[in-house]
């Protein structure tokens, strides 16, 4: 089970070591894969550095009345015909729709991979947009009985998180989530971390900070364009006290048209490990990464969102998927639970595409540019009389000195670093560690 930390700063594992959440966007994952399909996504993305894998019950594709890849749907209809919360279609004696949800969790849980829940997409609760299927189907008590059998059915599984909300604010219908939220607490007897994903610009800190259940916070920063600022939305709710974790549970995916619109172009790898950088640099517990074939499991002949070309199974090797495992293994490569960040630390932080990131453990600090434009650093700031400087490369993992023969440097005063290349896609992180660590 995953826990908080003490500084509510970070998420921890059972034994108290750090979990860098490195998490994918598989929306669609319980709704249209089998399991042969299943157990080689999830394969993939073990190899390739995830360790959390996001997906939704009752899906906003025609959720409801779509069957899964095994024909099942997973609500039973009322004597109206209306799609019922407080009754889960499960059927004796037959593979239905919650024994996969069962089979996905498991099958993760051999991975050591947490799943994600979402347990419905906020068009069953408010529609919210022309695009969305609905229908709403939720009232206050249905939705706790909901979250209580959902929780319920979950309690014992230790490698699952709940994600209310579902790219949707909760505005009028506020307290439909929080009798959710209340049920699934029933359910599962608080054995899980709660939290709610919003729409685009927002994050869950606006109306559930002082909500007991809402663990740590998730905002969406979106695909509105790019270069979106979202080390500020991150900054904003790692100052609110008391202090909660969090994330940016929803970039820019790799491949979707910028702001909707292919003539814009598409989010290139470049694009998610800005994203990441400036999110986890800014105070986040970790990070999310989406690919916008891969959350609605995109094949030739279905309707295809947000700019989707490729077959799923070919966007799984994307290169800003494989780089993903560079950003985890980077921040967990140091003492993680120290990191802290501090823009103090640089004297020219840039804006736009060029802004500069800079975070600190008690040994070491990192500094990002996003288009390598150098920067000076105000020494002093870590431990140690004298420091090592290294440039990691966000593309491939590797590191390499940022001085002449590798010479450790005085840590007093300011410094001045050129990264080793320069422009858009040219993106550089400088670390620098105490030398007598």
């Amino acid at each position: 089970m995953l826990n908080i930390s003490e500084n509510k700063r970070f998420m921890m594992k059972e034994d108290g070591a750090p979990f860098f959440y490195m998490g994918d966007t598989a929306w669609e994952l319980f709704h249209r894969l089998d399991r042969e399909q299943t157990a080689a996504y999830l394969e993939t993305r073990k190899e390739q550095g995830f360790n959390v894998v996001q997906a939704v019950i009752l899906f906003e594709l025609e959720g409801l009345a779509e069957q899964n890849a095994y024909g099942e749907v997973p609500l039973l209809q009322d004597g109206a015909g209306k799609y019922d919360p407080s009754r889960p279609a499960e059927i004796a004696d037959r593979y239905d729709y919650w024994k996969h949800i069962d089979y996905v969790v498991d099958y993760a849980a051999s991975l050591d991979l947490v799943i994600g829940i979402v347990p419905t997409w906020g068009d069953k609760v408010l529609l919210g947009n022309p695009f969305a299927k609905g229908p709403e189907i939720f009232n206050v008590d249905n939705a706790r009985q909901f979250g209580r059998y959902v929780g319920k059915r979950y309690k014992d599984k230790p490698n699952i998180v709940w994600i209310l909300g579902g790219d949707r604010n909760p505005d009028e219908r506020i307290a439909v989530w929080r009798a959710m939220a209340g049920g699934l607490r029933e359910g599962d007897g608080g054995n899980h971390l709660i939290t709610y994903h919003p729409m685009g610009g927002f994050s869950s800190s606006i109306w559930f900070h002082h909500d007991e259940w809402c663990d740590y916070h998730t905002h969406q920063s979106g695909h509105f364009g790019r270069h979106l600022a979202n080390y500020n939305l991150i900054a904003k709710d790692y100052h609110i006290y008391p202090p909660k974790p969090t994330i940016d549970g929803e970039p820019r995916y790799e491949d979707h048209s910028v702001n909707w619109n292919e003539e814009l172009g598409f989010f290139l790898d470049y694009d998610v490990r800005q994203a990441a950088y400036w999110a986890v640099l800014a105070g986040a517990f970790g990070h999310v990464y989406g690919h916008t074939s891969v959350w609605q499991f995109y094949e030739p002949g279905r309707t295809a969102y947000s700019g989707a070309k490729l077959h799923w199974q070919e966007a799984l090797s994307r290169p800003g998927a494989a780089q993903m495992k560079h950003v985890r293994a980077l921040f967990e490569s140091r003492p993680f639970l120290e990191l802290v960040p501090d823009q103090s630390l640089i004297t020219n932080q840039l804006e736009g595409a060029d802004h500069i990131r800079a975070a600190r453990g008690r040994g070491y600090m990192y500094v990002y540019s996003a288009t390598g434009q150098p920067f000076e650093v105000s020494m002093g700031r870590i431990t140690g009389d004298h420091v090592r400087a290294s440039w990691y490369d966000p593309r491939t993992g590797e590191t390499s000195s940022a001085h002449p023969q590798g010479q450790a440097i005085p840590n007093q005063g300011k410094q001045t670093f050129l990264p080793p290349t320069s422009g858009i896609g040219e993106d550089w992180v400088l670390i620098l560690d105490d030398a007598a660590s």
